[in-house]
């Protein structure tokens, strides 16, 4: 199991629910490049996973845009769950 920066557990703590880019943005403050190296490097650990955002048409196929990061809607996966819980301990 790999050692969190803070920025990626403090990314962690906030996507139990569902979180657009520019949420996680403002809720971290952290620069537009370090969280977006920070979200690739959490989706890579499959700690974080892409989910359909509420504005997405229904039955649409979910994918990932490295180059439009930002149009994506995160969360937490149970793996990241289950990191998050062992490293508190």
């Amino acid at each position: 199991m790999r050692k969190l920066t803070p920025s990626e557990r403090s990314i962690l703590d906030r996507l139990i629910f569902p979180e657009s880019f520019d949420v996680i943005q403002e809720e971290t403050e952290l620069a537009y490049g370090e969280l977006r190296d920070d979200i690739i490097n959490l989706m890579n650990s499959r700690l974080i996973e892409v989910v359909e955002s509420e504005q997405s048409p229904k039955n649409s196929i979910q994918w990932f845009d490295s180059d439009n990061i930002k149009e994506s809607t995160y969360r937490i996966t149970k793996s990241g769950i289950k990191h998050m819980k062992q490293v508190k301990r």
